[in-house]
């Protein structure tokens, strides 16, 4: 397969979706999305200013407040979420068209998770008959013939996404919200905003009830704008930690509810029972993905001082197969860097982790038979101190830093001494050891053997990796306030 050169499989790129109609941005203006491995337009969208996301912020308002969706049953906003799984699975094609043209991934995964994202809305619509959204006590302490617990909608939602995986991204913010009963206002990156129109035109084919999801594509003014706006009484947001506290501080203000998914700085801990061949194919492999814009991937390497250097020549080797070019086509093993920008601060750090006593063991350099696109080789910096920069500070890209440890305690200490705590994984054949060292490192996701995560269990971090968690049931408690009604008898509907 060749790279596509037809247009955007987009109806209304210049539109904004907004109160259930397509509708022109208050000051005209388009963005352009830049085609990572062609450097050309891909297409250019409509963007919104902040009069946009006050317009946006009253339309989900008003559905919220006055609009039946909130009053809807579960089962019956569950349909629509069904109606949504439906239109996205037949929507993959054009899904895993966007993914590549916008920030980089191979056509194959792309085309690979889309095929998956169905299935979220359809998870969440199934718990629509499971989730005890009202529960029952008889003859309360405080008085009273019966005690409710009632969990309902929060309220407007505020929703950011951020342009690696935002189809995916979104479908952990949308479904679940959807479900308890919240309004949506989806903020789409400027890099990154395909997938939010396909999820508008979804919307509008399946008969969404207007205001109920709200679709906005903006840089960072006008997403302040939807961060600090009275009327948005939940900020969901994945992204960096800069802008995640920024979001923290703001929502602290005015106590809005607020979850956030932020960087990481993941450790693969290999312990001395594992062969580091196999190490370094589950490790390398996975560095390449998305081509290492992951904020869960492992990018600190811990491993026994006495086997490092064997582990950089294997992690090397594995990288030194790793075929760069065109996402489209099916050789590819991995795909140029989302943007300009993005390309420039992984080289940065890569010169860094060099002037601060790091070795250069594989890549580090832009491909010299590649001559348009961003595109970097996958790269290993070796013998790196745990205190440096590029083991403290997300790069977000295919470089992988590895750090000596003295033992299996040490190399706990070092996973563990990070601001991070997103996720992390411990190589050895031994389960119960396994078991044993995942209850020490202190992330929210710990794997065994190679990277692994489950988002239908839930995914989030500890410490400044973030707030709250997405996936799973406690993906869907965000969204819903508890509220307590002692009444002297029973209502019909539970007599």
């Amino acid at each position: 397969m060749s790279h596509p050169t037809t247009a955007a499989p987009i109806a209304r790129p210049g539109s904004l979706y907004l109160d259930g109609a397509w509708v022109d941005p208050s000051a005209g203006g388009r963005i352009e999305v830049i085609d990572p491995a062609t450097e050309e337009v891909f297409v250019r969208v409509a963007e919104a200013t902040e009069p946009d996301i006050d317009r946006a912020v009253a339309a989900a308002r008003a559905a919220f407040d006055r609009g039946p969706w909130p009053r809807l049953s579960p089962a019956e906003r569950a349909g629509y979420l069904r109606a949504m799984a439906a239109k996205l699975d037949e929507r993959v094609d054009d899904v895993a068209r966007i993914w590549p043209s916008e920030m980089g991934s191979t056509h194959a995964v792309a085309h690979a998770f889309a095929g998956t994202i169905g299935a979220v809305y359809e998870y969440y619509a199934g718990l629509a008959g499971s989730f005890p959204f009202e529960e029952r006590f008889d003859n309360p302490p405080g008085g009273g013939e019966l005690a409710l617990i009632v969990r309902e909608p929060v309220g407007v939602v505020g929703a950011i996404v951020p342009w690696n995986a935002a189809v995916n991204i979104m479908a952990y913010k949308i479904a679940p919200a959807l479900l308890a009963g919240c309004t949506v206002v989806l903020k789409c990156s400027p890099e990154a905003p395909g997938s939010g129109y396909v999820m508008a035109e979804i919307a509008e084919e399946i008969g969404l009830p207007p205001g109920v999801l709200n679709v906005v594509t903006a840089d960072r003014g006008p997403s302040e704008r939807l961060v600090r706006h009275p009327g948005v009484d939940k900020i969901s947001f994945t992204g960096s930690l800069a802008a995640g506290r920024k979001i923290a501080g703001i929502t602290a203000g005015r106590i809005a509810r607020v979850t956030l998914e932020l960087g990481g700085k993941s450790a693969a801990v290999v312990l001395d029972d594992f062969d580091l061949g196999a190490a370094a194919e589950a490790i390398g492999g996975y560095a390449c993905f998305l081509t290492g814009q992951v904020c869960s991937a492992l990018t600190r390497i811990i491993v026994r001082r006495d086997r490092h250097d064997e582990l950089v020549d294997a992690l090397a080797a594995v990288f030194g197969k790793v075929r760069l070019g065109d996402p489209f086509d099916p050789a590819t093993g991995m795909g140029p860097i989302a943007t300009r920008r993005q390309l420039e601060k992984v080289e940065h750090y890569v010169r860094l982790g060099v002037s601060e006593g790091a070795r250069l063991a594989a890549g580090g350099r832009r491909p010299k038979e590649l001559d348009r696109g961003w595109f970097y080789e996958p790269t290993v910096l070796a013998n790196v101190d745990n205190g440096a920069t590029v083991a403290r500070e997300e790069i977000f890209g295919p470089v992988l830093s590895v750090i000596p440890a003295d033992n299996e305690e040490h190399a706990i200490e070092l996973a563990n001494d990070t601001i991070f705590g997103l996720n992390n994984s411990v190589f050895t054949d031994d389960v119960d050891r396994a078991y044993a060292v995942s209850r020490r490192l202190r992330s929210g996701t710990v794997g065994h053997n190679v990277f692994r995560s489950d988002m239908r269990i839930g995914f989030g971090g500890f410490k400044q990796s973030g707030l709250g968690r997405e996936g799973g049931v406690d993906g869907l408690r965000p969204y819903l306030e508890n509220k307590t009604v002692i009444l002297e008898g029973s209502p019909s509907h539970l007599a």
